[in-house]
C-alpha cells in the first residue's frame, strides 16, 4: 500500500487536484486562525466553534504543559508552515495552467520527429534509426530518458525540455529554426518586440 499523496504534474487532473489541496489548507488555515483567535481571548478552546470538548481540553491542556512560547493551540510555526503550503500551491497552480495554455508544439528534424505529446506531459524524440552512442550519451545529460513502452526518447514537457532539445544539434528542425522559436510563446513575444 503506497502512501504517497503527491500530485504529478503528468496527472491530467493535476490542477483540479492541486486546487482542493489548496482549498483545505486555506480552509485549515483559517481555523486554526480562528481558534487561536478564540483562545487569546477567552484564555481556553472550550466553546469555540468548530471545537468538540474533547478536542478543547487537548487543546488546552497542550498549551499549559507545552513550551512556554507556545501561547495558543497552534503555535506560529504551523501556521506558517501551513501559509508557506498555500502560496507554493498556487505557484504550482499557477504554473501548470500556463503549460496548458502555451500549446507546445514538435518539429521534424533530420532523421526523425519530435513531438509534444501533450496527454503524456512528454516532449518525445522518435528516431528513425538508434541514435549513436555519443547522441544517446548527450540525450541523457540533457535530461532525456529512453521510454520502452513509448519508442521513444522524452522528458516532461516544458520550457526547459524545450530548450533542452534545443542544445542538440542532431534533433534542429528541418527549418533552420531553433525548437525555442517554433513554440507559440516564443512566436508571440517576437510579435511583441516588433
Amino acid at each position: 500500500m503506497s502512501y504517497n499523496h503527491a500530485i504529478s504534474s503528468d496527472d491530467p487532473q493535476a490542477v483540479e487536484k492541486l486546487t482542493a489541496k489548496l482549498e483545505s489548507c486555506q480552509k485549515r488555515q483559517d481555523f486554526m486562525k480562528s481558534v487561536n483567535s478564540f483562545y487569546r481571548k477567552n484564555g481556553t478552546a472550550h466553546g469555540c466553534p468548530g471545537v468538540s470538548d474533547e478536542t478543547a481540553e487537548r487543546m488546552d491542556e497542550a498549551v499549559r504543559t507545552g513550551y512556554s512560547w507556545v501561547t495558543a493551540p497552534f503555535p506560529s510555526y504551523e501556521l506558517s508552515n501551513n501559509n508557506a503550503e498555500i502560496r507554493r500551491l498556487k505557484q504550482r497552480i499557477e504554473q501548470l495552467s500556463v503549460s496548458q495554455e502555451i500549446g507546445y508544439v514538435g518539429w521534424e528534424f533530420d532523421g526523425g520527429e519530435a513531438v509534444a505529446n501533450t496527454d503524456n506531459n512528454r516532449l518525445q524524440l522518435l528516431f528513425d534509426e538508434k541514435p549513436s552512442e555519443e547522441q544517446r550519451t548527450t540525450l541523457k545529460r540533457n535530461g532525456f530518458h529512453w521510454s520502452p513502452s513509448e519508442q521513444a526518447w522524452q522528458r516532461q514537457l516544458n520550457d526547459n525540455a524545450i530548450h533542452a532539445a534545443g542544445r542538440l544539434e542532431f534533433v534542429r528542425p528541418v527549418s533552420g529554426e531553433s525548437p525555442v522559436q517554433l513554440q507559440p510563446k516564443a512566436r508571440a513575444s517576437q510579435g511583441q518586440e516588433r
